[in-house]
């Protein structure tokens, strides 16, 4: 567990106060994805992740650099539950069809209503902070990098065609992804999103 140690104004003998990083910013990352970055107030933040706005400014500065962290600390996890998830497929077909799987099911319920930050982010922030930008081209970059490796693993063990244009499908899905998690805000149902996953499979033959 990660701990970050702050000065609490509000104790009078200046002891510091410790608080879980990863947790506060994960109370970030709900207020974010759930009221957008302009949207979202410090008062908000500061409220869910259960920290004095001295704390928050000392750590973090101001509301962006909340917001960046909470981005880094999003696709850290992002990726390591997809790793996770794609270590038992066997094939490269199997991995891509798991990964659209993780999609589906991000894209329906309360995780779909709360949606991607990512895209989110390319929709609100990336065009108004160069560093916002930036960190949303890294993380597209990263998923079609993602998204071709898996297709050309799939070449290798034959179970994904060998004459398939592999950069052309790879950023094909990545604009599929992506746009699940926007129509996922929607309402959308698990077979909805399911029944997507599918037919983009079919890009693989």
């Amino acid at each position: 567990m990660t701990t970050h140690a702050l000065i609490d104004s509000s104790r009078a003998r200046g002891r510091p106060r410790e608080f879980d990083m990863d947790a506060a910013l994960g109370k970030a990352l709900d207020v974010f994805s759930e009221r957008g970055y302009h949207a979202a107030s410090i008062s908000e933040l500061t409220e869910a992740m259960q920290l004095t706005s001295g704390s928050v400014y000392k750590a973090f500065k101001d509301k962006r650099g909340i917001f960046l962290a909470a981005f880094d600390r999003y696709r850290r996890i992002r990726r390591a539950l997809l790793d996770a998830r794609l270590q038992e497929a066997a094939t490269g077909r199997d991995k891509v069809r798991e990964l659209l799987a993780s999609y589906a099911s991000s894209s329906h319920g309360a995780s779909g209503t709360r949606g991607c930050l990512v895209v989110g982010s390319a929709n609100e922030l990336a065009i108004f902070d160069e560093e916002a930008a930036q960190r949303v081209s890294d993380a597209f970059d990263a998923n079609e990098a993602h998204l071709v490796e898996l297709i050309r693993l799939g070449q290798s063990d034959g179970s994904i065609s060998a004459t398939l244009d592999v950069e052309a499908t790879a950023r094909t899905l990545l604009c599929l992804t992506a746009g699940m998690r926007i129509v996922g805000k929607t309402g959308r149902t698990a077979p909805d999103m399911d029944a997507v996953a599918r037919e983009a499979m079919k890009l693989l033959t």
